[in-house]
């Protein structure tokens, strides 16, 4: 049986649904040039990111954004963590959604050379460890495209 990760809110945490975050993130941001996830609901059952864009994805770019997950999930890239400080981690990830009082040393969680994120989350090992990632259903509405989602 597998076991929970939980996190500093006591919150059982899926790795493979949030390392597949970062991927979706990463992806999101080479294709559409918009932010990281302006906010996201992560769960064993099913997740959901919601992006700020200009306008709703065509059903051809929802179908490239799940291959194109998929295509650096089958890569089986290395998750690797290290710690930084704040001055040279802002030169790698976004510190924009980051709190005032944040440590001055931060948890950067990498997947291969794909992401880079300031994070303190559970993640998988390797990309191989995540599944097939697969949409479920999206909508759009003043700016912000919430997409759903789950590993299989």
């Amino acid at each position: 049986m597998e076991t929970p990760v939980l996190n500093e809110h006591n919150k059982q945490e899926h790795p493979p649904m949030h390392t597949a975050e970062h991927i979706l993130n990463a992806t999101m941001v080479k294709m559409f040039g918009c932010p990281r996830s302006k906010n996201a609901h992560i769960e064993k059952k099913k997740s959901k990111c919601d992006y700020l864009l200009d306008a709703e994805p065509t059903p051809e770019q929802v179908c490239e954004i799940e291959a194109k997950v998929n295509e650096v999930i089958a890569r089986k890239l290395d998750v690797t963590i290290e710690f930084l400080p704040l001055n040279e981690a802002g030169d790698i990830v976004d510190l924009s959604k980051l709190p005032e009082n944040v440590s001055p040393t931060l948890r950067i969680v990498r997947v291969g050379d794909y992401d880079a994120c300031a994070c303190i989350g559970a993640h998988v090992s390797n990309t191989s460890e995540i599944g097939t990632f697969k949409i479920l259903s999206h909508d759009f509405s003043d700016g912000r495209w919430r997409v759903r989602w789950k590993v299989l």
